[in-house]
């Protein structure tokens, strides 16, 4: 027998939902994406699926959150044609490759700042009108910015900031706070998919002179990337990674009802159960289980036992670059036969779609 690969878990108001109407595409208000860089090629095809077939049977806005590479995936679902966009981002993402100087043994971040720069212009370049003009997606770029210490990238302030980020947050989410703050780049800033009573929020304005920029910060992982600083019409600073504030978008939808006659759903595709708050809270098992916040929303996401049939019996992760080194070509055959494999997660989905059998839905 086959192994399934797609499990669907739901918090009480959205279970409620399912049973009473099963889910149609008008239900859902809000898509979320996650950080996770590789982790996030599992995706593809219900990222095809949902924003190709399925959301296009539908007319309502749809708030898409995203950090890090789930901002590029969010990002990328405003272009025209996103399916083909969707294809391109898979293609150039799993090719990605850092030519090393002899006896390097990693690329410095300011190599893969600066090529990642040129790709992002490469991949939008001349279509930013496109995101931020689509008539029904309302995009939420999410970033963290340095505050005190951390305002400016330092090679021994940062380190340190980081390092006083880490016990602070370890003692309290909320006091990450006082080291960064979640700055989102919205088109529409002063009406967020989720409340902000968590933690030191701004919201700002996404533009075409500050689309690139954000999106880079969005992506850049402390140390592995630079950090993005100035950006126009954001406060002076140092922009980082938005999964260090908000490692898998675990946000207060619930407490923010979306507008419109359907459900205001949170439908979220993930690449595990847990929904895990910020970066920092990665080892903090205690904070990976669900919460209120989460009451309106279903999360998609594949089987551990079904991972475990994937390539190295896991998710394509950031590991790989390690793992494979310079073959380049052994890491592309990796992540494209995982990508591939995850067709079943869409097509599963699909058939769930069409005839809800809630037996298969689990609480979050």
């Amino acid at each position: 027998m086959a192994t399934s690969a797609l499990r669907i878990y739901a918090g009480p108001v959205a279970r409620r939902h399912l049973e009473q109407n099963g889910l149609a595409p008008q239900d859902v208000g809000v898509i979320p994406a996650a950080a996770g860089g590789p982790k996030g090629l599992i995706l593809g095809p219900l990222d095809r699926f949902l924003f190709g077939e399925w959301l296009t049977r539908s007319t309502q806005p749809v708030h898409l959150v995203g950090a890090s590479i789930g901002a590029w995936r969010m990002a990328t679902a405003c272009l025209d044609d996103a399916v083909a966009a969707f294809e391109r981002l898979e293609h150039d993402y799993i090719r990605q490759h850092y030519e090393l100087p002899p006896g390097q043994k990693r690329p410095s971040a300011r190599q893969v700042s600066e090529t990642f720069a040129r790709n992002l212009e490469l991949f939008y370049g001349g279509r930013v009108g496109e995101v931020l003009g689509h008539p029904r997606y309302r995009l939420h770029i999410l970033t963290s910015r340095g505050r005190h210490v951390l305002r400016r990238e330092h090679g021994l302030f940062t380190p340190l900031g980081y390092l006083g980020a880490f016990a602070s947050n370890v003692a309290q989410r909320r006091a990450l706070g006082a080291w960064l703050e979640r700055v989102v780049f919205s088109t529409t800033p002063h009406a967020l998919p989720f409340a902000t009573r968590d933690f030191r929020t701004r919201a700002l304005p996404l533009t075409e002179q500050n689309f690139m920029p954000a999106l880079q910060a969005s992506c850049s992982i402390p140390f592995v990337l630079q950090a993005v600083h100035d950006i126009p019409g954001a406060p002076p600073g140092a922009y980082w990674d938005g999964g260090i504030t908000d490692y898998h978008l675990h946000l207060d939808y619930a407490s923010c009802p979306q507008p419109g006659p359907g459900a205001g759903l949170v439908l979220y595709p993930h690449f595990q159960k847990q929904v895990v708050p910020g970066w920092l809270d990665k080892a903090l098992k205690w904070r990976h289980g669900s919460s209120s916040f989460l009451d309106t929303t279903v999360v998609l996401a594949p089987d551990p036992e079904w991972v475990r049939r994937l390539p190295n019996g896991k998710l394509p992760d950031r590991t790989d670059f390690t793992r494979y080194g310079p073959d380049l070509a052994a890491r592309v055959q990796a992540w494209s036969a995982a990508s591939a494999a995850a067709r079943q997660l869409a097509d599963e989905w699909a058939a769930w779609l069409e005839r809800p059998d809630l037996r298969r839905v689990e609480a979050l």
